[in-house]
Parts: structure tokens; sequence; C-alpha cells
């Protein structure tokens, strides 16, 4: 048995910078972490596959050169191996210089290996026991393959395999119309697969407004992507070198097919029921507003808590822990606005709730929607898919949310959440001067627009 202040499950965006908080000063800890530093934004999220979509997005502006007045020689090809080298490269400086870091911390072990609970404040790996006061878990969730006939008898791929393939799909069939999915519909579509995209529901990125959602829908069919909603699957065969997914109402033939229809915790193997720490129903760990599980002591961080899924809600979640922990503060996962973007081209800013929350919850709302048509910047870049919309509530004035779908709309919505976060209302924002000529500078414009909805 081996003694710490403080164990680490899991090596996500949480725990491990939390852990090195409190080697710094002066407390032993351990990071546990079963296959690779950084999680899923290094190794399968955020990082690689953002890689692959800035390749898909060069191809895309080869392709259009001309209407810019740039002539190249021959059309442009994709090297799909240099593509996945290029994305792998990312990968690995990341997870090295985290290596590098934990390795200069002289209180801090990292170990490789599977972490189990066999007691509430005790986990063993590899036959050895750790226990320590206070235990972190951040394993964060892999990709959830639902329960469909004939699925698991073909060689499907996941939105993790998918990243180190080093060939182009004849046809890539995407199981699935939400964020992950859409990305890597649109990013292979570019590569210069066909492309299919699967959706049971009616609306592509169904949290949404239907005006989003249409709008999605637009850039993606722009893009020669078919896109099937409505249909819900019922098999999966392979005829000769094909791949025949069957649904209610017909079927798709493809080469490939992409498994994206949502993700789950990796918490079923840690041995939690010997801890006394409950989940839920899809196997998130419950946790208290300060993000401590029902047994104290013990903390779930990042994926796994069902609170977030995306890498900027983990190291949240870290920035909580260590100023409740450590800093002698008290904040509270409530507090948080949420923002996230959906990584198409042009991509989707998105923050605090849309106008059919924001109506669910009671408030009489006010929006302005403006197509980015109407955007000095999108015109310049040539770039005019999409809109923006504001939502905010007509009785206090307060911002309420913003999707910005458009030419760097993931970087404009920052005005808008950081208002938020200022209980700002649009009065007050109304009256900012914004930089010319930038996405941004509607804001006001849009604010000026706002009308109540019925």
């Amino acid at each position: 048995m081996r003694e710490y202040d403080a164990i680490f499950i899991g090596a996500g965006q949480a725990g491990p910078f939390l852990a090195a908080r409190m080697a710094a000063a002066g407390r032993r800890v351990v990071l546990i972490e079963r296959k690779f530093l950084g999680g899923t934004c290094v190794n399968a999220g955020c990082m690689p596959t953002k890689a692959l979509v800035a390749s898909a997005k060069t191809a895309e502006v080869a392709r259009r050169a001309s209407e810019y007045g740039v002539r190249l020689d021959g059309k442009p090809t994709v090297d799909m191996v240099a593509v996945a080298a290029r994305a792998r490269k990312v990968t690995l400086d990341a997870r090295n210089g985290l290596a590098s870091w934990f390795d200069s911390l002289e209180t801090m072990d990292v170990l490789y290996g599977h972490a189990k609970f066999v007691a509430t404040k005790t986990v063993a790996v590899d036959g050895m026991r750790y226990t320590a006061p206070q235990i972190f878990i951040n394993v964060g969730a892999r990709p959830h393959i639902p329960d469909v006939p004939g699925l698991a008898e073909i060689p499907y791929l996941t939105s993790t395999s998918i990243i180190a393939l080093e060939e182009l799909p004849r046809h890539l069939v995407v199981l699935g119309g939400s964020y992950i999915g859409l990305e890597f519909a649109q990013m292979y579509r570019r590569f210069g697969a066909d492309v299919t995209v699967i959706e049971r529901g009616q609306h592509l990125a169904s949290r949404e407004d239907t005006d989003i959602s249409d709008a999605i829908a637009d850039i993606l069919t722009g893009d020669g992507i078919q896109i099937r909603r409505g249909h819900k699957m019922t098999s999966v065969t392979r005829a000769g070198d094909e791949i025949v997914v069957q649904t209610d109402r017909g079927e798709v033939r493809g080469s490939h097919v992409l498994v994206a229809v949502g993700r789950q915790p990796n918490t079923d193997d840690l041995g939690l029921e010997f801890a006394g720490v409950r989940t839920d129903e899809r196997g998130f760990i419950p946790v208290d507003d300060r993000l401590q599980t029902n047994v104290e002591g013990i903390w779930a961080l990042g994926d796994c808590n069902g609170r977030g899924a995306f890498t900027h809600t983990s190291y949240n979640d870290f920035e909580i822990a260590a100023a409740n922990l450590l800093d002698g503060d008290d904040r509270k996962v409530s507090d948080r606005i949420l923002g996230y973007g959906l990584y198409i081209d042009p991509p989707l800013g998105r923050v605090g709730m849309t106008e059919r929350q924001a109506r669910e919850a009671g408030h009489r709302v006010k929006t302005s929607t403006r197509p980015m048509s109407r955007v000095g910047r999108a015109v310049e870049k040539g770039e005019t898919q999409g809109l923006m919309k504001l939502v905010a509530d007509a009785d206090t004035d307060r911002v309420l949310g913003a999707a910005f779908l458009g030419v760097g709309g993931d970087e404009a919505v920052y005005g808008v959440l950081d208002a938020m976060n200022l209980d700002a209302t649009t009065e007050r924002l109304r009256w900012a001067v914004p930089i010319h000529p930038t996405v941004g500078e509607l804001v006001p414009t849009l604010i000026g627009d706002m009308k109540p909805v019925d």
C-alpha cells in the first residue's frame, strides 16, 4: 500500500492540472492513466480533429481559388497519408509536452495502468494498492455504439479510429447528425469522398433552434452531402465490398461507416461500487455544485460527471475544484454560462440559451437575426453562408444567448459570452464601439433590430 495526499484517475483536461497545482504546492500526488496523457481533447478530439478540419478547409480554399482571382495549375488533390500524419503530429507534440511538464514536478508520480477501486479511498493498479484522503475521477467518455443488428459484425469507424484513417473512403456513411458526425461528414466530403448522413430525428444538431439547424443543413447539402433525416436504423450488413445501412425508410450503401450517435462515460469498469460512488442510468457520476460525488473526499471531473461534454467545461471543473480546495474560494458549477462551437465550415459559435430553451424556461423573449450575406466582413471574404442570432429577455433586457453560424462565428460570439458573464443588458452592449470590419461588429446592429417574440 502506497499513501498519497491525492489520487487522480484519468489524465484528461481537469485532473492533471489540479494534480500539478497540488504538486507545485508540495503535496504528494499520483496521476493514473490507462492509455495516453491529455484525454480525449489531445488524443481523439479537439486537437487532431481540428487539424483535420484545417486540412479540409485548405482543400476547399484551393478548389475555390479562381473565385478570388487566383489561378492554380490543375485540380488540387488530397494526400490522406500526409493529412493523417499532420494530425498525428499535433497530438504527439501535445502529449509529449504534458509528459515533460509532469516529469518536472518532484512530488507528482505518473502511473500507466487501469485503476480500480477496491475500497472507499483505495485503488489498485496492476496488483499494487494506493490510498489517499482525496480522490479525483477524470476518466472521460468514449463513442457510444448503439445496439443495431449487424453493426458489431462490420468494421465500423468511430470518431477515435477515423482520425488515423490514411485512405479516402469512396462513400462514407455517417450514423448520427449531431456535432461530431457533422464535422467529419463535411471534412471527408471536402477530402473527396461521397458522404451520406443518417439522422433519426427531424433536425440536424437538434439542440439548436430550427432556423440554425436548417441553416446547418443548407451548408452541408451545398457541399454535396446527402442528408437523410427522420430515418431510424434497423440493421447493418455487408454486401460484397459495400456496407448496407437499412433504415425504416430505405437503405444507404457505402464503403465505410462512421458511428457518431453520442458518447458514454468510462465509468463501467472502475469498481465504483467498492467505493460507494453512485452513477446514474447512463453511467455518469452525479456531483454537487462543487463537483463532489455522494462520497465525501471523492470528486468527479470532466465528461464523466455529465455536467459538460467539452474541453473547456472540463478545464473549468479544474478551475472550480482548485479555487475551492486550494484558494479558499466558493465557486459553483451552476455559475457557469455554457458556450460551445460546431466546427463545420463556416463554424457555429453558441452561448447560453437558444430561443426555444429561453421560452421553455419561462422568459418572455426578444430576438434578432441577420443573414451573413448582410455582414460586410463575410461578403469581403466571400463566405456568406449562415446567420447571426441574438436572444434576450424582453422584460429585464438581459442577454440570454446567441448563435453565430458563419465565418468567424466561433470567435465573434465571445462578445456575447463576456457580456453574459458580466450580466450586461442589451442596452449597455448596444453602445459598444466594435472594430470594423469584423463579424462581431454586428452585435450592436442585432440589438437595434430586436423584436419581442409572441
